[in-house]
């Protein structure tokens, strides 16, 4: 039998297109196989972390230029390294990467929290101070804003599910959304402000109308359906009691207009939005749907994204619903899904500039859900998303450790905390 001979690589001498092994356990590394092509540039910054003095690698599989790598190399003396060192190294790193994802989900959770707090003292003083609730709803989106456009690239991010009041939940997340939705328009400053005035403030109407009346289903009487659209009305009456910008007040008029006329309360068609309604319209539709009054009937993300495409596509703007759908992925936050190798993750991330390859958190029973590290599917070209799932059709074990949302909550994190 011909004996192979391995070949290694000093940690400094790895490039795009090396096919390398890490002769390590699963769980002593941070990629989801042992043996790939290097990719990018964060998969060498990782593997540089793991503190090996050499990696083996496949001259054959590679893809620059095997012959010269084999010259630059054929002077270096292979050492094996010490085994305790090797798992201390990549514990460490594991436990790092943890504490990275934990800073950054804290982060997110604490200005959400604030955010839903700052809804809450605008909703207390519509009536009594609609002024002041307007100058607390100008500070609270300027807040948003000064985070959104100060970063290149934002995640959408999926939260822990809050108790808090349906009314808010629904306000931020839809502001949330369609600023990050307005950024990749390449929307001006001022229209972001505007937008973001009127998606917090949208459904400020519905605070008058009994908790039971503030969301529909199929068994709403016409009675019941009438009253509720009524909301839009009444949002644009405070609108002006706070003197709010026309711009601003177009927005909360329009939130339910649809581009084919079917919307209410005024059957405006596309040409006759603002382009701002055109961003809330599409994304107050996808939030109702994730986060409808009845959880039973809820959509996971990915339904509700298919639906617009297909069931509700006449009724959105083109050019807005097709930034949305990339903005989001095919897969947004909060989906379950099944691996092309076989295992079930949640996506908990997804960057805008690369929506194809969310971040998930992928079942492992060996390990504590505490424990899991959110991975990049990016990282790694050969595993990708099988299927998507409702979360019933997941394995009682996987339920468990994915513990999929009944509401979805959504905030923005730099991407660069994933490098």
């Amino acid at each position: 039998m011909t004996q192979v001979t391995p070949h290694y690589v000093k940690p400094s001498q790895l490039r795009i297109g090396l096919y390398i092994y890490l002769d390590l356990g699963w769980m002593d590394h941070p990629f989801p196989v042992s043996s790939f092509e290097i990719r990018n540039q964060d998969q060498i910054n990782k593997l540089c972390g793991l503190g090996l003095d050499q990696i083996r690698y496949s001259p054959e599989k590679s893809t620059p230029e095997p012959n010269r790598i084999e010259s630059e190399l054929s002077d270096y003396q292979v050492r094996p390294l010490p085994q305790i060192v090797v798992a201390l190294s990549a514990t460490q790193m594991r436990e790092q990467q943890l504490g990275l994802q934990q800073a950054s989900f804290l982060r997110c959770e604490r200005l959400f929290s604030q955010s839903l707090q700052d809804y809450k003292r605008i909703a207390e003083n519509l009536h009594s101070a609609p002024e002041h609730a307007c100058e607390l709803a100008k500070a609270a989106v300027h807040q948003l804003l000064d985070g959104i456009l100060q970063e290149d690239e934002a995640a959408i991010r999926l939260l822990s599910e809050k108790n808090g009041e349906k009314s808010a939940l629904h306000a931020v997340n839809v502001t949330l959304i369609s600023l990050l939705l307005g950024k990749a328009l390449e929307l001006p400053k001022e229209e972001m402000a505007e937008l973001g005035l009127g998606a917090m403030l949208h459904d400020m109407g519905k605070l008058d109308l009994p908790e039971r009346q503030r969301w529909l289903d199929e068994y709403s009487s016409p009675a019941e359906r009438q009253l509720y659209q009524s909301h839009v009305v009444h949002g644009v009456s405070m609108a002006r009691k706070m003197a709010l910008s026309h711009s601003a007040t177009l927005l909360i008029a329009q939130h339910h207009e649809f581009a084919d006329g079917s919307g209410f309360p005024s059957q405006v068609m596309n040409e006759k939005m603002t382009g701002l309604s055109r961003i809330i319209s599409v994304v107050n539709r996808f939030d109702n749907l994730c986060n409808p009054g009845h959880a039973g009937v809820a959509l996971t993300p990915h339904e509700a994204l298919s639906q617009l495409f297909t069931k509700y596509k006449a009724q959105s703007d083109t050019r807005t619903l097709t930034a949305f759908i990339k903005m989001m992925g095919i897969y947004p936050p909060g989906s379950v899904v099944q691996l092309s190798d076989e295992r079930y993750a949640m996506v908990v991330s997804v960057n805008s500039a690369k929506p194809m390859k969310p971040r998930v958190i992928i079942h492992d029973h060996k390990i504590a859900p505490d424990d899991a590290v959110i991975f990049n599917l990016e990282d790694d070209a050969q595993i990708g998303i099988r299927r998507s799932l409702k979360p019933l059709q997941l394995p009682k074990s996987a339920y468990d450790f994915l513990t999929p949302r009944h509401r979805l909550s959504y905030f923005y994190e730099p991407t660069s905390l994933h490098a």
